[in-house]
């Protein structure tokens, strides 16, 4: 079985525990303390990533860090129907595209929620500046797609680009930053929540909750 190592209130855990839901693959969470025992940091954690960072994902001899990377493999080894990460050319690269991207949010809107819930010593105005800048491109990004049709990051349905940039974009106000100027990213948020196999985090409740 799959074994996730895994923080309860971490966006990038979820991220990976919410696409095999979807996916119905089953798998075991391996609670890492990540606050505040910083096990992630501990000697024990570095034999299994010496990056000391979750998550990290074992199927089998496989062992791999990363979330993006995870969602990757997730989605071509257990979706035979290549619908979260097709096979395509171009949508391949608009795919990676926007997994660079969960990388930025990450590193500006996940940096203020961990400032402002944990706290965190970092620049707070860098990072709620940047998460705006980023908010304001993929705003007008999506806003785009609905003019034609289209309601998702990298093509006309929902693949793992929108399961990466997800989280952090959906609990961006427990890092102060609010989201009321970007309405096509709200709208985005909502149908994630509707998709069949969604679940919930503390931040992210489920729809109609």
């Amino acid at each position: 079985m799959i074994k996730l190592y895994n923080y309860e209130l971490s966006g990038n855990c979820y991220k990976l525990r919410l696409l095999m839901n979807m996916l119905g693959v089953r798998y075991e969470a391996a609670p890492v303390d990540f606050y505040p025992g910083k096990k992630h940091k501990s000697a024990d954690f570095l034999e299994i990533n010496p990056f000391g960072q979750l998550p990290v994902l074992e199927d089998g001899k496989l062992r791999l860090r990363d979330a993006q990377a995870i969602l990757m493999y997730l989605a071509v080894r257990y979706d035979p129907a290549r619908r979260w990460f097709p096979e395509d050319a171009a949508t391949i690269g608009r795919i990676a595209m926007w997994l660079a991207t969960a990388d930025d949010v990450t590193r500006t809107a996940s940096a203020a929620r961990l400032h402002d819930a944990l706290g965190y010593d970092l620049d707070i105005d860098n990072a709620r500046r940047g998460a705006h800048q980023l908010f304001r491109i993929i705003d007008e990004h999506l806003s785009d797609m609905e003019v034609v049709g289209q309601h998702w990051l990298a093509c006309d349905h929902a693949t793992i680009a929108d399961i990466a940039c997800f989280p952090y974009i959906a609990m961006s106000d427990e890092g102060g930053i609010p989201r009321d100027d970007y309405p096509a990213i709200r709208r985005w948020i909502e149908r994630v929540k509707r998709l069949p196999g969604f679940i919930g985090m503390p931040g992210i409740f489920e729809p109609g909750l």
